[in-house]
């Protein structure tokens, strides 16, 4: 079967081309419109179709619009509860005669689709296809969490033989991903987009407030949680994002984080002993909560932990997408990677860089020529092979920098234009990766679970440790990522450290690089030092006349 899955109801509208239970491709929207998370002032500006990236997603696959056997779309209008509290009935309305409206649009922007063949996937569910059938191994146990689907905030299921099975649904209004959210919004941070800002704050203090919370957060015993409503006045003032980050701050946001970890090792301990399942596979964006993930593995019963790297809502339409197919019993294939958005070949980059006017070179060896810049702490762009699905950076669309130099940290920070508190993540190579970092999963491909930094390594990497001193590692597999582990060897046999620091490739608001010409604005825009594009190298200063 031919299908194409779609999100657009929220936000990070995206699509996804399976085919014969082979994922083809997967890409977000705000890669094509430079409109990071599909967002502008205009709050329902975040419902946009995702027609430049499903028209992608079909060339990719070869595929006309008409061939299709289905178009998944993740979200179920007719599961709406108009009696859930807490929502505003009006923009309730208007969701969900957006989504109703579905087809219409659908064929609108993909001409020759037949609306007869777009059908509805529950929220949730297409979030827990996109990790249990997504994942590297077969049968497990699943749970999702995030602000909200239809009716239900997150759901905790299993998937045996290919097949979703739902045990329990969290419902509206009870939310950690809406409280997570107004939290966000309460400390001055866009919500729906910053909550990772909030997370990487919650390591500055201490969770002063957190017996607080553990009255007004509780499990409730049976795979659910309640939230009482919650007045953030009570502990630290509203901020806006022009003042600064107070203690209380800080405190408010490592108590909530503490909160949710609990919770969450709740809602997995009980998932357990339903289940027996070995393995749990997550969904969701509280999913990419990469504390709260660490915890679950960590302390949890589950002997493997695996989250789908575009766990946010864009990995909803690639769950859709999964979800019919296995309705179909089509055998599913595991994610092989979250390399599946755009790629470019050597002529369209060097096309790009001659219309650019820019001096450029093509060495022998780019990771070579990247290593020995590195070494000299000079910062480097990295755009290779195709883009990643999903927020994090592994390698594609990366900003490269030396972890030895405590530096490094405000200097990418400044780069990006973003805030200083901010931490930054190590790549390393995988048979490595336990020399550096302790106490996480030995394997972390997608950057979505923390490590200690073993005390050797603490001052040979500064660059690398959060203020707790943890980081956030990506492991390097040679057989998948062949050309980053070149880049590693080279960097490592020049200073001795198999890791560099890495953030992804993009300024603060703007969507991660995607294409040669974002990745040639970005580098004209910003202090990087030197871009390897392909197999070419852009060096500071390069313009030609």
């Amino acid at each position: 079967m031919r299908i194409l899955g779609i999100n657009s109801v929220f936000h990070d509208s995206a699509a996804a081309l399976v085919v014969d239970g082979r994922i083809v491709a997967a890409a977000e929207e705000e890669r094509f419109s430079r409109r990071k998370h599909g967002k502008t002032p205009v709050p329902f500006s975040a419902w946009e179709q995702p027609e430049q990236a499903a028209a992608w997603c079909l060339r990719q696959g070869g595929i006309e619009a008409s061939e299709l056997d289905a178009v998944a779309f993740s979200y179920d209008p007719a599961l709406v509860d108009d009696a859930v509290g807490g929502l505003d009935p009006a923009w309730e309305w208007l969701r969900t005669t957006f989504a109703e409206r579905a087809p219409h649009f659908l064929a609108t922007a993909l001409p020759g689709l037949d609306r007869d063949a777009v059908v509805c996937v529950p929220h949730h569910v297409a979030h827990a296809a996109s990790a249990a059938l997504a994942a590297p191994f077969g049968d497990c146990a699943v749970l999702t969490a995030d602000g909200r689907g239809e009716s239900t905030a997150g759901l905790a299921g299993r998937c045996t033989g290919g097949r979703l099975t739902t045990l329990v649904e969290q419902r509206l209004p009870h939310s950690l991903g809406l409280m997570y959210e107004e939290l966000t919004d309460h400390l001055g941070f866009r919500r729906s987009s910053d909550e990772y800002k909030v997370m990487a704050l919650a390591s500055y203090a201490e969770p002063a407030f957190l017996p607080e919370f553990r009255e007004l957060v509780r499990s409730t015993g049976d795979g659910r949680y309640e939230i009482e409503q919650i007045d953030w006045q009570r502990w630290a003032p509203r901020r806006t994002a022009q003042e600064q980050l107070g203690d209380k701050h800080a405190q408010l946001a490592a108590s909530v984080q503490a909160r949710l970890e609990e919770v969450l090792l709740d809602l997995a301990r009980w998932l357990h002993g339903e289940t027996g399942e070995r393995r749990l596979a997550m969904a969701g964006g509280v999913a990419l909560n990469c504390v709260a993930n660490t915890r679950i593995a960590r302390e949890g019963p589950f002997d493997e932990v695996w989250v789908q790297p575009a766990a946010g809502d864009a990995g909803t339409a690639l769950g859709a997408a999964l979800q019919i197919a296995a309705q179909h019993d089509e055998p599913i294939r595991p994610m092989p990677g979250a390399d599946l958005g755009r790629g470019w070949s050597d002529e369209e980059i060097e096309n790009a860089l001659r219309t650019a006017k820019l001096a450029y070179e093509r060495p022998s060896d780019v990771a070579e020529v990247a290593a020995e810049a590195l070494a000299r702490d000079e910062s480097v762009g990295w755009f290779q092979g195709r883009s990643e699905f999903g927020p994090r950076a592994l390698g594609h669309r990366s900003l490269l920098a030396h972890p030895g130099n405590a530096d490094n940290v405000e200097r990418l920070n400044d780069i990006k234009g973003r805030e200083q508190f901010r931490p930054v993540a190590p790549m390393v190579l995988a048979e490595r990766s336990a020399e550096l970092f302790t106490r996480g999963p030995e394997s972390s491909p997608h950057m979505l679970f923390v490590h200690d930094v073993t005390p050797e390594w603490q001052d040979r990497i500064p660059a690398a440790v959060h203020i707790d001193g943890t980081a956030r590692p990506q492991t390097v597999d040679r057989a998948a990522e062949p050309l980053v582990a070149r880049l590693l060897d080279s960097f490592a046999a020049r200073t001795g450290v198999p890791a560099l620091i890495n953030t992804s490739f993009n300024t603060a608001g703007r969507p991660m690089v995607d294409s040669p010409v974002d990745a040639l604005e970005c580098f004209g825009a910003s202090p990087i030092d030197l871009l390897v594009i392909g197999p070419f190298v852009v060096r500071r200063g390069g313009e030609r006349s």
